[in-house]
Protein backbone atom coordinates (compact mmCIF):
# COMPACT_ATOMS: atom_id res chain seq x y z
CA UNK A 1 0.00 0.00 0.00
CA UNK A 2 1.21 3.49 -0.90
CA UNK A 3 -0.41 6.04 1.39
CA UNK A 4 -0.68 9.75 0.60
CA UNK A 5 -1.24 11.87 3.69
CA UNK A 6 -3.53 14.87 3.97
CA UNK A 7 -2.07 18.23 5.06
CA UNK A 8 -3.45 17.71 8.59
CA UNK A 9 -1.84 14.28 8.75
CA UNK A 10 1.50 15.75 7.66
CA UNK A 11 1.24 18.21 10.55
CA UNK A 12 0.80 15.28 12.93
CA UNK A 13 3.71 13.52 11.24
CA UNK A 14 5.92 16.50 12.11
CA UNK A 15 5.03 16.06 15.77
CA UNK A 16 5.76 12.33 15.65
CA UNK A 17 9.02 12.90 13.82
CA UNK A 18 10.23 15.45 16.36
CA UNK A 19 9.39 13.05 19.17
CA UNK A 20 11.40 10.25 17.56
CA UNK A 21 14.36 12.56 17.03
CA UNK A 22 14.25 13.90 20.58
CA UNK A 23 14.14 10.41 22.07
CA UNK A 24 17.09 9.33 19.93
CA UNK A 25 19.13 12.34 21.03
CA UNK A 26 18.25 11.67 24.66
CA UNK A 27 19.34 8.04 24.30
CA UNK A 28 22.56 9.12 22.58
CA UNK A 29 23.43 11.40 25.49
CA UNK A 30 22.78 8.55 27.95
CA UNK A 31 24.67 5.91 25.94
CA UNK A 32 28.00 6.29 27.72
CA UNK A 33 30.67 3.78 28.63
CA UNK A 34 29.13 1.37 31.14
CA UNK A 35 25.53 1.85 29.95
CA UNK A 36 23.53 -1.35 29.44
CA UNK A 37 21.47 -1.78 26.27
CA UNK A 38 18.49 -2.90 28.34
CA UNK A 39 18.56 0.41 30.18
CA UNK A 40 18.47 2.28 26.86
CA UNK A 41 15.43 0.23 25.91
CA UNK A 42 13.73 1.00 29.23
CA UNK A 43 14.45 4.72 29.01
CA UNK A 44 13.14 4.89 25.44
CA UNK A 45 9.97 3.10 26.49
CA UNK A 46 9.42 5.53 29.35
CA UNK A 47 9.76 8.52 27.00
CA UNK A 48 7.40 6.99 24.43
CA UNK A 49 4.71 6.27 27.00
CA UNK A 50 5.15 9.67 28.69
CA UNK A 51 4.57 11.39 25.34
CA UNK A 52 1.30 9.53 24.78
CA UNK A 53 2.78 7.64 21.83
CA UNK A 54 3.06 3.94 21.12
CA UNK A 55 5.94 1.78 19.94
CA UNK A 56 5.99 0.36 16.43
CA UNK A 57 8.28 -2.44 17.62
CA UNK A 58 6.80 -4.14 20.68
CA UNK A 59 4.26 -6.27 18.82
CA UNK A 60 6.01 -6.15 15.43
CA UNK A 61 6.17 -9.66 13.96
CA UNK A 62 7.22 -9.60 10.27
CA UNK A 63 8.32 -12.58 8.22
CA UNK A 64 12.01 -11.74 8.66
CA UNK A 65 11.88 -11.76 12.48
CA UNK A 66 11.28 -14.59 14.93
CA UNK A 67 8.21 -13.74 16.99
CA UNK A 68 7.27 -10.26 18.25
CA UNK A 69 10.27 -7.94 18.61
CA UNK A 70 9.21 -7.17 22.18
CA UNK A 71 11.35 -4.06 22.75
CA UNK A 72 10.99 -0.30 22.24
CA UNK A 73 14.19 0.47 20.33
CA UNK A 74 16.74 -1.29 18.14
CA UNK A 75 20.27 -1.27 19.56
CA UNK A 76 22.94 -2.54 17.14
CA UNK A 77 26.59 -2.65 18.29
CA UNK A 78 29.69 -2.89 16.07
CA UNK A 79 29.05 -5.76 13.61
CA UNK A 80 25.27 -5.60 14.16
CA UNK A 81 23.56 -3.23 11.72
CA UNK A 82 19.79 -3.78 11.56
CA UNK A 83 16.98 -4.87 13.90
CA UNK A 84 19.34 -5.05 16.86
CA UNK A 85 17.42 -6.59 19.73
CA UNK A 86 18.47 -5.07 23.09
CA UNK A 87 20.15 -7.54 25.43
CA UNK A 88 22.32 -7.58 28.55
CA UNK A 89 25.39 -5.86 27.11
CA UNK A 90 27.41 -3.04 28.66
CA UNK A 91 28.77 -0.45 26.24
CA UNK A 92 32.55 -0.08 26.02
CA UNK A 93 34.75 2.80 24.89
CA UNK A 94 34.89 2.83 21.08
CA UNK A 95 31.75 0.78 20.46
CA UNK A 96 29.91 1.81 17.30
CA UNK A 97 26.26 1.98 18.34
CA UNK A 98 23.22 2.35 16.10
CA UNK A 99 19.87 3.31 17.61
CA UNK A 100 16.78 2.85 15.43
CA UNK A 101 13.38 4.02 16.64
CA UNK A 102 9.85 4.15 15.22
CA UNK A 103 6.74 5.32 17.06
CA UNK A 104 3.15 6.25 16.28
CA UNK A 105 1.44 9.32 17.68
CA UNK A 106 -1.78 10.90 16.47
CA UNK A 107 -2.25 8.04 14.05
CA UNK A 108 0.98 8.74 12.12
CA UNK A 109 4.33 6.93 12.38
CA UNK A 110 7.90 8.21 12.06
CA UNK A 111 11.15 6.26 11.86
CA UNK A 112 14.78 7.33 12.30
CA UNK A 113 18.21 5.88 13.06
CA UNK A 114 21.54 7.30 14.19
CA UNK A 115 25.00 5.76 14.48
CA UNK A 116 27.75 7.10 16.74
CA UNK A 117 30.84 6.05 18.65
CA UNK A 118 30.53 5.57 22.41
CA UNK A 119 33.07 7.16 24.73
CA UNK A 120 36.27 9.02 23.91
CA UNK A 121 37.74 6.67 21.30
CA UNK A 122 37.15 7.77 17.71
CA UNK A 123 38.28 4.92 15.42
CA UNK A 124 38.75 6.25 11.88
CA UNK A 125 36.98 3.25 10.34
CA UNK A 126 33.89 3.92 12.44
CA UNK A 127 33.88 7.64 11.66
CA UNK A 128 34.19 6.94 7.93
CA UNK A 129 31.32 4.45 7.97
CA UNK A 130 29.02 6.83 9.81
CA UNK A 131 29.99 9.73 7.55
CA UNK A 132 29.25 7.73 4.40
CA UNK A 133 25.76 6.78 5.56
CA UNK A 134 24.96 10.35 6.60
CA UNK A 135 26.21 11.81 3.30
CA UNK A 136 24.25 9.19 1.37
CA UNK A 137 21.11 9.98 3.36
CA UNK A 138 21.29 13.69 2.58
CA UNK A 139 22.10 12.99 -1.07
CA UNK A 140 18.90 10.97 -1.29
CA UNK A 141 16.89 13.68 0.43
CA UNK A 142 18.31 16.32 -1.92
CA UNK A 143 16.82 14.68 -5.03
CA UNK A 144 13.45 13.83 -3.43
CA UNK A 145 10.59 16.02 -4.58
CA UNK A 146 7.36 15.97 -6.58
CA UNK A 147 7.91 14.37 -9.96
CA UNK A 148 11.13 12.61 -8.95
CA UNK A 149 11.26 8.82 -8.95
CA UNK A 150 12.24 6.29 -6.33
CA UNK A 151 15.15 5.33 -8.56
CA UNK A 152 16.50 8.87 -8.35
CA UNK A 153 16.74 8.57 -4.58
CA UNK A 154 18.25 5.08 -4.75
CA UNK A 155 20.82 6.19 -7.32
CA UNK A 156 21.86 9.20 -5.23
CA UNK A 157 22.26 7.08 -2.09
CA UNK A 158 24.07 4.28 -3.89
CA UNK A 159 26.48 6.63 -5.65
CA UNK A 160 27.75 8.01 -2.34
CA UNK A 161 28.09 4.58 -0.76
CA UNK A 162 29.86 3.11 -3.81
CA UNK A 163 32.24 6.05 -4.11
CA UNK A 164 33.13 5.55 -0.45
CA UNK A 165 34.09 1.97 -1.31
CA UNK A 166 31.37 0.08 0.55
CA UNK A 167 29.43 -2.94 -0.76
CA UNK A 168 25.66 -2.36 -0.94
CA UNK A 169 23.03 -4.84 0.25
CA UNK A 170 19.55 -4.42 -1.26
CA UNK A 171 17.64 -6.88 0.96
CA UNK A 172 16.65 -4.05 3.29
CA UNK A 173 16.30 -0.36 2.54
CA UNK A 174 14.01 2.61 2.85
CA UNK A 175 10.24 2.43 2.68
CA UNK A 176 6.99 4.30 2.66
CA UNK A 177 5.53 5.21 6.04
CA UNK A 178 2.28 6.70 7.28
CA UNK A 179 -0.42 5.22 9.46
CA UNK A 180 1.84 2.16 9.75
CA UNK A 181 5.62 1.86 9.94
CA UNK A 182 6.43 -0.19 6.84
CA UNK A 183 4.62 0.54 3.58
CA UNK A 184 5.33 0.64 -0.13
CA UNK A 185 7.25 1.87 -1.98
CA UNK A 186 10.49 0.08 -1.18
CA UNK A 187 13.52 2.37 -1.54
CA UNK A 188 16.67 0.32 -2.27
CA UNK A 189 20.02 1.83 -1.36
CA UNK A 190 21.16 1.67 -4.95
CA UNK A 191 19.28 1.90 -8.22
CA UNK A 192 18.82 3.49 -11.62
CA UNK A 193 17.57 7.07 -11.96
CA UNK A 194 14.27 7.69 -13.70
CA UNK A 195 12.79 4.37 -12.59
CA UNK A 196 10.09 3.43 -10.09
CA UNK A 197 7.21 5.19 -8.41
CA UNK A 198 6.78 8.92 -9.05
CA UNK A 199 6.85 10.98 -5.86
CA UNK A 200 3.94 13.26 -5.02
CA UNK A 201 3.10 15.68 -2.19
CA UNK A 202 1.81 13.93 0.93
CA UNK A 203 4.02 10.86 0.49
CA UNK A 204 6.17 10.01 3.51
CA UNK A 205 9.36 8.02 3.05
CA UNK A 206 11.85 6.63 5.54
CA UNK A 207 15.24 6.70 3.81
CA UNK A 208 17.93 4.58 5.47
CA UNK A 209 21.38 4.06 4.00
CA UNK A 210 23.31 1.38 5.88
CA UNK A 211 26.61 -0.27 5.13
CA UNK A 212 29.02 -2.94 6.28
CA UNK A 213 32.72 -2.22 5.93
CA UNK A 214 33.77 -5.15 3.72
CA UNK A 215 30.75 -7.28 2.83
CA UNK A 216 27.19 -7.13 1.51
CA UNK A 217 26.23 -10.37 3.24
CA UNK A 218 24.10 -10.47 6.38
CA UNK A 219 23.71 -13.19 8.97
CA UNK A 220 20.90 -13.46 11.52
CA UNK A 221 21.82 -13.61 15.19
CA UNK A 222 20.61 -16.37 17.49
CA UNK A 223 17.91 -14.02 18.80
CA UNK A 224 16.13 -14.36 15.44
CA UNK A 225 16.19 -10.60 14.82
CA UNK A 226 19.59 -8.94 14.94
CA UNK A 227 21.30 -8.76 11.54
CA UNK A 228 25.10 -8.75 11.54
CA UNK A 229 27.82 -8.52 8.94
CA UNK A 230 28.82 -11.98 7.75
CA UNK A 231 32.51 -11.17 8.25
CA UNK A 232 32.19 -9.53 11.65
CA UNK A 233 33.18 -6.14 10.23
CA UNK A 234 31.89 -2.81 11.54
CA UNK A 235 28.60 -1.35 10.28
CA UNK A 236 26.65 1.92 10.33
CA UNK A 237 23.10 3.08 9.61
CA UNK A 238 21.48 6.52 9.24
CA UNK A 239 17.77 7.20 8.68
CA UNK A 240 15.31 10.08 8.41
CA UNK A 241 11.59 10.19 7.69
CA UNK A 242 10.81 12.81 5.06
CA UNK A 243 7.60 14.26 3.65
CA UNK A 244 7.34 15.08 -0.04
CA UNK A 245 6.04 18.64 -0.38
CA UNK A 246 5.28 20.94 -3.29
CA UNK A 247 8.76 22.41 -2.83
CA UNK A 248 10.84 19.27 -2.31
CA UNK A 249 11.45 17.15 0.78
CA UNK A 250 10.93 18.11 4.41
CA UNK A 251 12.88 16.20 7.05
CA UNK A 252 10.45 15.26 9.80
CA UNK A 253 12.84 13.54 12.21
CA UNK A 254 14.94 16.50 13.30
CA UNK A 255 15.22 17.14 17.06
CA UNK A 256 13.56 20.16 18.59
CA UNK A 257 15.74 22.75 20.31
CA UNK A 258 14.70 21.34 23.68
CA UNK A 259 15.54 17.81 22.58
CA UNK A 260 19.03 18.54 21.30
Amino acid sequence: MIEILTPSEVIRARETGALVADILQAMKSRATVGTNLLDINRWAGEMIISAGASSCYIDYEPSFGRGPFGHYICTAVNDAVLHGKPYDYTLADGDLLTLDLAVIKGGVAADSAISFVVGDAKPLESINLIDATERALYAGIAVAGPGARIGDISHAIGSVLSEAGYPINTQFGGHGIGSTMHQDPHVPNTGRPGRGYTLRPGLLLALEPWVMADTAELVTDADGWTLRSATGCLTAHSEHTIAITEDGAEILTLPTQAGQ
